[in-house]
């Protein structure tokens, strides 16, 4: 009877855990993945500084100023449409790589700055965050 009590909680505490939304990702959930994908370019600092920087004819651009080329506002449909590769399509010369990886997984309900929600991959809106963080300001 003893084992049967502790085999009903442990069911039932997994059946809350599960009912529990998953967090948002935040910022340092999207550092590791852009150490992953973009700093070999971009730089451990987001500056365009990377290791291959050097090696491109275009350089890279300082991910640190994204908002104030935008008129101090983060643009964040704009810089997920230019990871994704949605808005690269048409750019002369080497492009960014596309990353796939970062699209696969499960969609979180994101407001890119038009007031609706819209399902977006977790890594994506991770690394969004990320690099929302670094921005810096006037």
């Amino acid at each position: 009877m003893k084992y049967v009590m502790v085999g009903a909680w442990l069911i039932a505490g997994a059946g809350l855990v599960a009912c529990v939304p998953k967090e948002m990702p935040q910022a340092r959930d999207g550092r590791a993945l852009y150490m992953d994908y973009c700093s070999v370019c971009h730089g451990e600092t987001a500056k365009g500084d990377g290791e291959m920087a050097r090696a491109m004819s275009k350089p890279p651009k300082d991910l640190t100023l994204i908002s104030l080329r935008h008129g101090d506002t983060f643009p964040r449909a704009k810089v997920l449409s230019y990871i994704d590769g949605y808005a690269r399509s048409d750019l002369d010369g080497p492009q960014m790589p596309e990353f796939g990886e970062l699209l696969e997984g499960d969609l979180i309900p994101l407001d890119t700055g038009d007031g609706k929600m819209t399902p977006t991959p977790r890594k994506l809106v991770a690394l969004l965050e990320y690099l929302e963080s670094v921005q810096v300001t006037r």
